[in-house]
């Protein structure tokens, strides 16, 4: 496509998507020709249910329902444009089989209507119970990226500060947290120093893995209006596959799956060796570290014991540049290219490109970086690329990770949804840190435990053990989304309890002992955060359907029937700012200041640290960043296990966890498409974005296909070592893989590719790696 066609696309050439309506086929109607007239609409704004890019759309209202959205003009994160999922936004809410009232699942497997009082006694009772005679290691509660920061913040002070349990983490524990540890290892704080600002601003745009032209659409086609505008800015697709992005970019680099670790070391190498090296920064801001790199301690989290509980924990060691020079010896393009199958003269052009001190350099990754064995090395080591070239912390030169769910920043990382975290880049192993939460909680000392609880991928391998024995999910679907799927298949009889609260059916609520129904998107006021640092708040425009609420009020309620109502002792009807506010107490004062609830409800968001209402555009940046006194340059001011520098680590390459063999020749990837939003929950009750693509498929490599006696559009099945199934074939369609790789996107339930993928970890954020593992292609 060229851009005026690409544009069209995201765009689908409307700016007013309008829809009235209970189902499918009355969205479809509408979308068919209908349509509405704005001036007649009450209009509100909101911040796009689905990325991380955190779009501003605007919500027209009439009657109760909502009728249309159009992107925001006055945002400054898509300035009016949306992709194709958010102009039909509206259809989300309205899909035929919306759960409205609270089910409970009967001895039979059938659901029974239930009172919202008796399911929120129920669900009370089956904590308490569980509490009572197991403790809090049996009780779990399994949270999403989507969750509002109210969810968020209301499930994490229950768990912690109610239940005394630690056994809280998301799904983003799926999809971020290589970029948290990346992050954390260096910084001592979380979330990038760049922003959006960086598209407007860069020379050189490095994509890591990353097919942004489908997954973030909006921002993609800022670069490329960069690049329009300034014909000699340069975008890198460095990718397993050839992809959308692919055909804009300036140098396609294709690596071999897991190689990408080598390919960062070689460039590091070059750098060094080619004197590129900013020595005055490195001196004044970076300090070297080392970690544990022994792979038979390290493990891949998958097999013998680890299959179990997975519990590395690094141990860092100080560095030098000298021992840098040393350990990138074994790094030299040549050996490199062997490792890679990438040329060298793309490698060399590569390092040129980080090494040229006249341009600035923007690298971005999503989940081709943070899905991996080694996702927390390679965060470190694109992070080293721009500290050993000073290339950081100024406009249009920072390395920048990209989201994929709208909160996954503002409630899971800065809320601090996790096992082992609290509000605020605070730890739950950290004495200071649990005195604080327990301060502003008005706890007694003590009561938050010390001991981080199960990781995502742990805390199933525990429910199905049976060591966790009551679980709550919120807005996410686990039994499409996990890895290895079939190891968390239930038995009837067993012994658990799950209650899972969600808009509509999905595989997880097919198993699960009690169904709540909740609020979706402008239902209800919500804040999300997105990429950039950027809070956004909206309020509630619309009515749920039937007897569906909030996230956080169900868990409110809970709270109270166990007789911890004085965790939340705000008014039954106006506790979300107090409730922020809060909040947001654990922020101010520490390089994470949030605005005001006032300030957020009169503005399209502001980016933190927000101090004396202004809002900060580059971390540690002098003349940006209040924090930062110096008249120039940066301070690293969160980093104080590193004197307030930065650290750059050094991390080898090391093989994935599992490689192509004579049985199961074929590397398997998965991942996403444009039209769909992660298990496909909600974009495939809109009609128009499921006729698009409806059904998941698999992408094979024409020679591959000619090879095996497959078609485009034919039935193969998959093997791996832990499961088949059956899906049609896709030849040179929208991405084109190499040769010895299969891609299936992951939005079909009813095609659930992650029963064939391996629940490998990363070895310090815990994050399964999704993108590498051995398959067996056949004519099915």
């Amino acid at each position: 496509m060229n851009r005026r066609t690409f544009l069209k696309v995201l765009g689908s050439g409307v700016p007013v998507a309008a829809f009235s309506c209970r189902d499918r086929r009355e969205a479809e109607r509408l979308a068919a020709g209908e349509s509405v007239n704005p001036s007649e609409l009450a209009w509100g704004k909101a911040p796009c249910r689905y990325c991380g890019t955190g779009c501003g759309v605007e919500v027209g209202v009439k009657d109760g329902r909502v009728m249309a959205v159009r992107g925001d003009e006055k945002s400054p994160v898509n300035r009016g444009l949306l992709c194709v999922k958010g102009y039909h936004l509206p259809a989300m809410l309205y899909g035929a089989d919306r759960l409205l009232h609270p089910q409970r699942r009967l001895p039979d497997g059938s659901l029974e209507r239930i009172s919202w009082d008796q399911a929120l006694a129920l669900v009370a009772d089956k904590f308490a119970h569980t509490l009572a005679t197991g403790g809090p290691g049996e009780v779990a509660v399994y949270g999403s990226g989507q969750w509002t920061v109210f969810d968020g913040y209301a499930a994490v002070k229950w768990v912690k500060g109610g239940m005394r349990s630690n056994n809280i983490d998301p799904n983003a524990r799926l999809c971020m947290a290589s970029a948290v540890m990346g992050f954390m290892t260096q910084f001592g704080s979380d979330e990038p120093m760049g922003c959006y600002d960086d598209f407007e601003a860069g020379d050189d745009f490095v994509l890591w893995g990353n097919n942004m032209a489908e997954m973030h659409p909006v921002l993609f086609s800022r670069i490329l209006e960069r690049k329009r505008q300034k014909p000699d800015v340069r975008i890198v697709d460095v990718a397993t596959r050839r992809t959308p992005s692919s055909q804009y970019a300036d140098l396609y680099v294709e690596i071999r799956p897991n190689t990408d670790l080598a390919l960062a070391n070689a460039v590091l190498h070059l750098l060094v060796a080619n004197g590129a090296v900013d020595r005055a920064f490195v001196r004044d801001n970076v300090v070297f570290m080392r970690g544990v790199e022994d792979l038979e301690e390290i493990g891949y989290g998958c097999y013998g014991e680890q299959a179990e509980r997975y519990v590395f924990k690094d141990r860092g060691r100080p560095s030098s540049f000298a021992e840098l020079e040393a350990f990138l010896a074994d790094y030299a393009p040549a050996r490199a290219a062997e490792i890679c199958g990438v040329p060298e003269e793309q490698i060399r052009a590569l390092a040129s490109l980080y090494g040229d001190r006249g341009r600035g350099t923007v690298s971005l990754w999503c989940m081709g970086v943070n899905q991996h064995v080694r996702g927390t090395w390679m965060n470190n080591l694109i992070t080293d690329l721009h500290l050993l070239t000073g290339k950081i912390g100024r406009p249009g030169a920072n390395p920048f990770s990209l989201t994929g769910q709208p909160s996954a920043c503002g409630t899971v990382r800065e809320v601090g949804t996790l096992a082992n975290r609290l509000p605020a880049d605070m730890l739950v192993t950290r004495p200071e840190h649990r005195a604080k939460a327990e301060e502003i909680w008005g706890l007694e000392p003590g009561t938050i435990p010390a001991q981080p609880g199960y990781h995502a991928v742990d805390m199933f391998r525990a429910l199905a053990r049976g060591d966790v024995k009551t679980m709550w999910i919120q807005t996410t679907n686990p039994w499409v989304s996990l890895p290895n799927l079939h190891r968390f298949e239930r038995r009837p009889g067993d012994g658990r309890f799950i209650v899972v609260s969600d808009i509509y059916p999905t595989p997880t609520t097919d198993v699960a002992d009690l169904i709540l129904p909740s609020a979706a998107w402008v239902e209800r006021e919500g804040v999300f955060g997105n990429s950039e640092r950027r809070s956004q708040q909206w309020e509630k425009l619309v009515e749920p359907p039937g007897e569906a609420r909030e996230d956080a009020w169900q868990i409110i309620e809970v709270a109270r029937r166990m007789g911890m109502g004085h965790l939340f002792p705000w008014p039954e009807d106006d506790w979300h700012e107090p409730m922020w506010e809060e909040y947001r107490r654990f922020t101010l004062g520490t390089g994470k200041d949030l605005a005001s609830y006032a300030e957020l409800r009169a503005a399209r968001g502001l980016r933190w640290p927000v101090v004396d209402g202004k809002e900060t555009p580059y971390r540690y940046a002098a003349g940006f960043d209040p924090y930062v006194k110096k008249a120039k340059g940066v301070h690293f001011y969160k980093a104080k296990a590193y004197g307030e520098r930065a650290a750059f680590w050094l991390r080898p390459y090391q093989p994935a966890a599992e490689v192509p063999d004579e049985e199961y020749p074929f590397w398997l990837t998965t991942g996403r498409v444009l039209e769909h939003w992660h298990t496909g929950s909600m974009t495939r009750r809109v009609g128009q974005l499921h006729r698009a693509v409806p059904a998941a498929y698999a992408e094979l490599n024409r020679a591959d296909a000619a090879a095996l006696g497959i078609g485009d559009g034919d039935r193969v099945r998959l093997r791996s070592r832990r499961g088949s199934l059956e899906l049609e074939a896709r030849v040179d369609g929208r991405g084109q893989p190499p040769r010895g790789t299969v891609f299936v996107p992951f939005f079909d339930e009813s095609v659930r590719i992650n029963e064939l993928t391996l629940d490998a970890m990363d070895n310090i954020s815990k994050e399964p790696d999704y993108k590498k593992c051995a398959v067996r292609v056949e004519r099915a």
